[in-house]
């Protein structure tokens, strides 16, 4: 067993105080003391596949008066997402809108007093599986980002600073790597060793780092895990941006925890992470699906990356991803227009604002909205 590198583990104990939190094992071996047989998770680029995402909102609890909604849309068009059409219907008035900064678009519905709101958007997306070997010289074509971009994927944003503990942080978990991809393996499997999957987390999370590094709990779900794992590489000079998007279908490989189930998607929402790398371009990561892994996919809390179910995950979610998820945006600080109340830290749920604020995103059973998903087979 190869446990965490030592200076790693000191220098989270100099950052953050984890007592009374288990210590992860990560370990490039063959797989040990596995607590089932050997599972695959092999996601390899090719096949496009085609999905119809519909979104309903229903505001039953409005009291009648004015309200709004804003619900996202697919935003992403690139090697592994295309963005396709969107259709909307509702009892207001609604347009297509975005954030303005980081493209992020919307259904924007405005409702007059008096009526039971209902906004439904339906769009259309093709996806595909990614992964690319960073340990071998890239054979795939990809798009240079110009300098501006990539300097704007480095920036410190509200919920992400790149500066104090968080740099401090960094800087001891790359401690003796010198490339970009030597960097974002060290801070993939520092977030691995250190951070865990917190069921009791609300929604996906809210992805302030800094309270996570300077308390020292560093539970939570993909908007914690996937954001701590980019502001560390932005710190370090590394761009890297989260993708907030909704899984769709159940996983190829039989992991449930990767899986959505298209009838009902409320609580589907995951964030990812991607990093740019001078050699490959922009590249997969997803320390946080290796957290759910450990933590839920079987009975016991799994503790190493070498156990037979995590180790496939582990290996293929530093440089890939499976296709049965849909992104929305890379919007961080989001400015809803025509909202009456503060930015958003990220869209990755409907939103609504009503006589008595902004609903509860987080809260589905009270703030009733359907997301379904169905696969078009060519």
């Amino acid at each position: 067993m190869t446990l965490v590198r030592r200076s790693l583990l000191k220098g989270a104990a100099a950052a953050c105080a984890l007592s009374g939190v288990p210590g992860f094992a990560l370990a490039q071996t063959t797989p040990q003391n596995s607590s089932q047989a050997a599972r695959r998770f092999e996601p390899q680029a090719g096949q496009w596949r085609t999905f119809e995402v519909t979104t309903r909102v229903d505001l039953a609890d409005s009291k009648g008066a004015a309200s709004r909604v804003w619900l996202p849309v697919p935003s992403i068009n690139s090697d592994w997402q295309r963005s396709l059409e969107s259709n909307f219907s509702s009892n207001g008035t609604s347009r297509m809108v975005s954030d303005g900064t980081d493209g992020a678009r919307m259904v924007y519905t405005e409702f007059s007093a008096g009526v039971t709101p209902f906004v439904e958007v339906t769009s259309r997306v093709q996806t595909q599986n990614r992964f690319v070997d960073i340990a071998k010289p890239t054979a795939h074509a990809f798009t240079r980002e110009d300098a501006g971009t990539l300097r704007y994927y480095t920036r410190a944003t509200h919920l992400l600073p790149t500066d104090g503990i968080v740099r401090t942080t960094a800087l001891k978990a790359t401690q003796g790597a010198k490339t970009d991809a030597q960097k974002a393996r060290a801070i993939y499997d520092w977030v691995v060793a250190n951070a865990w999957r917190e069921p009791k987390t609300r929604g996906c999370g809210e992805g302030d780092i800094k309270a996570m590094l300077e308390t020292g709990n560093l539970g939570g779900k993909c908007a914690d895990i996937n954001a701590l794992f980019v502001g560390l590489c932005r710190s370090v000079g590394v761009p890297a941006r989260d993708v907030y998007g909704i899984r769709l279908v159940p996983s190829a490989f039989g992991y449930k925890e990767l899986s959505g189930n298209p009838a009902s998607l409320k609580g589907a929402q995951h964030c990812r992470a991607e990093v740019y790398l001078q050699a490959h371009g922009w590249v997969a990561m997803d320390p946080a699906d290796v957290a759910k892994v450990m933590r839920l996919e079987t009975p016991t809390w799994i503790k190493r990356t070498d156990d037979a179910v995590v180790q496939p995950v582990y290996n293929r979610l530093f440089g890939g991803w499976e296709g049965n998820w849909m992104g929305w945006n890379t919007a961080h600080d989001v400015a809803l227009p025509g909202s009456k109340e503060d930015r958003l830290g990220f869209l990755m749920y409907p939103v609504a604002e009503t006589v008595d604020g902004r609903a509860d995103s987080y809260a589905p059973d009270t703030f009733k909205y359907q997301i379904t998903a169905r696969e078009i087979k060519a």
